[in-house]
């Protein structure tokens, strides 16, 4: 069973994530709606998956990843991102993030990209 932290200011995407990964091997252990509470929530929870969207108040997922990958350099984080922020989404990969999910996205392609992860 892999544990989840789910990063999106948009409750409802938090709620969409969770209803797909929850009925598979995926356990949510916490979601946090803007890029600080992503790095309390980890440095806290130490998920073996985080999902994080990139576009969010007080801190964008770009640097709440930089903060996670300084703090646990093996962290597995993957970016969600809205069409056009593809320059976003190279950036974070660069940085260490494991992969990416465009949003609008079916639950096939999110547990596609979170299994491809082991």
């Amino acid at each position: 069973m892999k544990r989840v932290l789910i990063v999106d200011d948009a409750a409802f995407m938090r709620t969409s994530i969770r209803k797909m990964l929850e009925p598979h091997e995926y356990s949510i252990v916490g979601e946090a709606e803007n890029g600080e509470q992503a790095i309390e929530q980890y440095k806290k929870l130490k998920p073996d998956i985080v999902t994080m969207d990139i576009t969010m108040p007080v801190m964008n997922g770009l640097e709440a990843t930089k903060a996670i990958l300084v703090e646990d350099p093996n962290a597995t984080i993957v970016m969600i991102s809205a069409l056009g922020q593809e320059t976003y989404v190279k950036e974070a990969i660069i940085m260490g993030a494991k992969n990416f999910i465009v949003k609008p996205f079916k639950s096939e392609t999110v547990l596609k990209v979170l299994s491809a992860l082991q």
